[in-house]
């Protein structure tokens, strides 16, 4: 007689393209215990399995630092590059030029973005390829002992590094001011949130910009950073509750009060549903959004949520022309024949 007290492994549920969520990770993290970037790698395995996407049509990208070990722990079927610090935009740029069908996801960190990466950062987004570019801000250089990136407040106290005098760089209106068409804020314990930009960026046409406050539990967790769980928590301020809505799925709702919800497609048809929690927030327009930031910092608030979003602009593959992925021509298109080849040299002589 079988014992009802033993309970059996229930089998797994698997998603539209046969993969189970179990299929979607990656190795163990060696991360310390409660760091934020395990959890938004937790979203991450949780949104490609709700979206079904393929893991060999994904690539990985990273620079150095915490942040950049995070493509290990997630997507272990994937591609995937470890590049150097703040140079994973370049390697990001050569890869989706030769196969633009990809979906890409960069993971950086502030100091990988905000200092050594920066110049490479604002031409990413000049060019507008097409990748999600996430940046796990914590406001410190946890992998060489926590000194102050350059997203640290003005002012911060450290154990080991002593007082900010410096100003932060908001990589959020860096990102607006270089042109990009989709910048957002969110915080690594707003699961949910997190969850919902995410497929959201996926489904942009160019850069999608997620710079997600990731506490340091080691070196930048003090109830008075803001960049700690204690203060997100206490001082989080949504601009509005977000929702996606797959491109499948029939939208089917009843009629609103103005105001009450906005529903923005996205390029490949799917949706994202934003209802304004504050005075009628428009992420559409660019300098509000710019305004928005900066009162944000001048009062101390913790805003989150679709911070900016312009479908307009087309991506790099888009200007370019791509079309068949370079990786997928074969040698005789890629190689130029000796005749061709006489020709080209003889306009040198």
């Amino acid at each position: 007689m079988e014992n009802p007290s033993v309970k059996t492994n229930a089998p797994l549920r698997l998603n539209a393209v046969g993969l189970s969520k179990k299929d979607y990770d990656g190795a163990p993290s060696t991360l310390c215990k409660g760091c934020g970037h395990n959890s938004i790698a937790s979203q991450i395995v949780q949104v490609a399995y709700e979206l079904s996407l393929r893991p060999h049509e994904v690539i990985k990208l990273s620079g150095i630092g915490c942040s950049s070990k995070s493509p290990a722990y997630f997507l272990g079927m994937s591609h995937g590059f470890n590049a150097l610090h703040g140079r994973m935009p370049s390697v990001a740029t050569g890869a989706l030029l030769a196969n633009h069908t990809l979906k890409a996801i960069g993971v950086s960190g502030d100091g990988d973005t905000g200092s050594i990466g920066l110049g490479q950062f604002k031409h990413l987004l000049r060019r507008n390829l097409r990748m999600v570019y996430i940046i796990e801000n914590n406001g410190v250089y946890g992998l060489t002992k926590g000194q102050f990136s350059a997203t640290a407040e003005e002012g911060l106290t450290l154990k080991y590094a002593g007082k900010n005098p410096f100003p932060p760089v908001d990589l959020c209106m860096e990102a607006i001011v270089a042109g990009c068409g989709f910048v957002a804020r969110s915080f690594a314990g707003d699961a949910k949130q997190v969850r919902e930009l995410l497929k959201a960026a996926l489904s942009h046409r160019g850069t999608a910009v997620l710079d997600i406050i990731s506490p340091c539990v080691t070196f930048n967790n003090e109830d008075d950073s803001p960049k700690s769980y204690g203060y997100g928590t206490q001082h989080e301020k949504p601009l509005h509750e977000l929702g996606f809505i797959p491109p499948a799925e029939e939208i089917a709702i009843e009629p609103l009060e103005p105001g009450e919800f906005r529903l923005v497609e996205l390029h490949d048809g799917s949706h994202i549903r934003l209802r304004n929690l504050g005075p009628d927030y428009d992420p559409t327009d660019r300098m509000a959004a710019l305004a928005r930031l900066q009162q944000a910092q001048e009062e101390g608030e913790f805003i989150t949520g679709l911070l900016y979003y312009n479908p307009s602009r087309p991506s790099l593959a888009e200007v370019e022309g791509l079309r068949t992925p370079l990786a997928q021509l074969p040698p005789e298109r890629l190689r130029p024949s000796r005749e061709q080849l006489e020709k080209v040299l003889q306009t040198y002589r």
